[in-house]
């Protein structure tokens, strides 16, 4: 298919559905939930030739498209994908079917707005998982925000969807402005030092930003995307927009929409500041297990089933974000492969809770017991379901858990023993919460009335639990996409690191050895006129370092770089841009020395 648009169409055929749907009678809701269902289905089965023509032996994007848009200021239309972002377009393309089929009994009033937002949203998530340039990757992060923001909003639960939408708008908004500002503040850093202004995201990887402004720049990003994700404390929009979104925004939202948040951790914020990240290794891994451990602790007292696995989202993607900061081979896999469990398992969760729910317009765990009695086929569902997300082996949750532990402890020990007690209390949380609301007494006579499952519903489930079980008998069939992928990325970022880390050594190492030259010629006695930035690497053309000293001893310390560690002058590359020019204010001009 080389030459053909695949992601373009994969991307946009979504908003093709939404637009025929304008033209359909908003009394019609079978027409309306039928053509949104082809749709739907269609998309995946446009995605799937993304699987099976993707080629697992390069690292390189691929299926790239890369046009000129707005070519006076670097912004281009360019897509691509690599074996992170495949496996995440996938399961974008899956639960979205699965979301709208859900949809047909839950949604009744203003079907056809909801299939509109419900496809416009799909067209965001698509976006920007295959976008490489920073400014289209923002307009479709930010075309997220609205479909979402109306599902909850319009399609929730009427007691609190305006507040628990509100929320959400805001704490996503306020990390979009912050992730912005960062943006834009590459483009000119990269513009500065190279002379191309671009936000195109493969150039901007080439580039080694300087070490201060990574801090900033890093931060920016990282906070936008722990918002996202959520990480502790950024989570408290979480519970409430999950508890109050309607059952196929709950799924979508924890299958898809939070995994953009490690998505562009992985994607954007550390390949792009790779000493920022390192640095920052500790905190983030902290912030991991406290994650891990509190969601779980939280989510055992809740009695409300759908908040128990909101907050269960928490502690699972505690895990994510621990693996990915292992940064070992088996962490970063695990890692990405939990976002995957993570979509499937809690996906199918939200889906169970709304079953119930649609019966007994319910979620409190006391209204319910014995209905493994009543519900033969939702037990068995539910049970397996229960066991993936605890992590059973030979289910997905197993793989994704174990590995992550595996990277942890590979890392640091500590980092590994805490996030294996998130596993005990997940278990006890989940089957505890399976034992209240599955065996016992049926108290309540409502719940004898119960009917087991429709066809309709056995048709959206069993690809889950299909689903569960190949991702934890076979998960080769996915880790062979990422394993060159994953590679390169470790490779890339430690090699970054070191550069940077090297440079800035290197020149505080020089400004160290001249301080000391000075003191010993000046006895000991007066102050330094002179600075090097060993941090930012980065010196203005017209800024002169002044050492009151002969011009020759500079010279001689500049060409016996065997004071610095260093064989020849070659060897001494700043990799900046601008020089490093050391002057006497006691010699000529031409006595100046500068090195590059």
């Amino acid at each position: 298919m080389e030459g053909f648009p695949i992601l373009s169409l994969v991307t946009f055929f979504p908003l093709i559905g939404a637009f025929i749907l304008l033209f359909i009678d908003k009394e019609n809701s079978a027409a309306l939930r039928t053509l949104t269902l082809v749709v739907s289905l269609i998309e995946f089965l446009f995605s799937l030739p993304l699987f099976f023509l993707f080629n697992n032996a390069t690292h390189e994007m691929q299926f790239q498209e890369l046009h000129p848009w707005i070519e006076n200021y670097g912004i281009s239309y360019h897509l691509g994908i690599d074996g992170i972002s495949l496996l995440l377009v996938l399961l974008t393309t899956f639960l979205t079917v699965l979301c709208v089929l859900s949809a047909f009994s839950a949604i009744q009033e203003r079907v056809k707005e909801f299939m509109i937002s419900f496809l416009f949203l799909e067209t965001g998530m698509v976006g920007a998982l295959v976008a490489l340039d920073l400014v289209l990757f923002y307009i479709f992060w930010e075309v997220m925000l609205v479909p979402m923001y109306l599902l909850i909003g319009v399609w929730g639960d009427p007691k609190r969807r305006v507040y628990a939408a509100i929320k959400f708008f805001l704490y996503t908004m306020a990390g979009s402005v912050l992730m912005l500002v960062a943006i834009i503040a590459i483009y000119f850093i990269h513009g500065k030092a190279t002379g191309n202004y671009t936000f195109d995201l493969l150039e901007l990887y080439k580039f080694d930003l300087p070490i201060r402004p990574q801090y900033w720049l890093f931060g920016a990003f990282a906070l936008a995307f722990a918002i996202k994700v959520p990480m502790f404390p950024f989570h408290t929009w979480l519970p409430d927009a999950h508890t109050e979104a309607p059952t196929a925004g709950s799924v979508i939202l924890a299958g898809v929409l939070l995994k953009m948040g490690t998505y562009g951790f992985i994607r954007f914020a550390i390949p792009l500041f790779p000493v920022a990240a390192t640095k920052f290794l500790p905190l983030i891994c902290v912030l991991a297990l406290i994650g891990i451990i509190y969601g779980a602790l939280v989510s055992m007292m809740q009695d409300d089933l759908k908040r128990l696995v909101a907050f269960s989202s928490v502690s699972h993607l505690g895990y994510v974000m621990l693996g990915m900061f292992a940064f070992n081979m088996q962490g970063v896999e695990g890692s990405i492969y939990q976002m995957l469990n993570h979509g499937i398992s809690t996906g199918s969760l939200f889906l169970i809770v709304g079953i119930i729910y649609e019966r007994r317009h319910t979620r409190m765990i006391a209204d319910f017991g014995g209905l493994s009695k009543v519900m033969p086929i939702y037990a068995a569902i539910f049970m397996i379901v229960t066991l993936s997300s605890i992590g059973l082996p030979g289910t997905n949750g197993f793989v994704g858990e174990f590995l992550i532990l595996l990277g942890a402890f590979k890392a640091r020990t500590v980092y590994g023993v805490l996030g294996a007690t998130g596993v005990v209390l997940g278990a006890a949380y989940m089957l505890w919460m399976f034992q209240r609301v599955m065996f016992g007494e049926i108290k309540n006579p409502e719940n004898l009335k119960l009917q087991d499952l429709s066809i309709r519903e056995i048709a959206y489930m069993v690809p889950m639990i299909i689903m569960i079980f190949l991702m934890g008998i076979y998960p080769k069939l996915f880790f062979q996409k990422m394993d060159v992928t994953v590679e390169h990325f470790l490779e890339d970022v430690r090699t970054k690191y070191e550069a940077t880390s090297e440079q800035a050594s290197s020149k505080a190492f020089l400004a160290k050895q001249i301080r000391l030259d000075q003191r010993r010629e000046n006895g000991g006695r007066g102050e330094e006129d002179f600075s090097v930035d060993g941090e930012s690497n980065q010196i203005n053309p017209k800024h002169e370092i002044m050492a009151k000293r002969p011009a020759g001893t500079h010279r001689k310390r500049v060409q016996n770089l065997g004071h610095l560690g260093l064989q020849s002058a070659s060897a001494f590359d700043i990799r900046v841009s601008n020089s490093l020019i050391i002057s006497s204010r006691a010699t000529p001009p031409e006595a100046n020395l500068i090195i590059r």
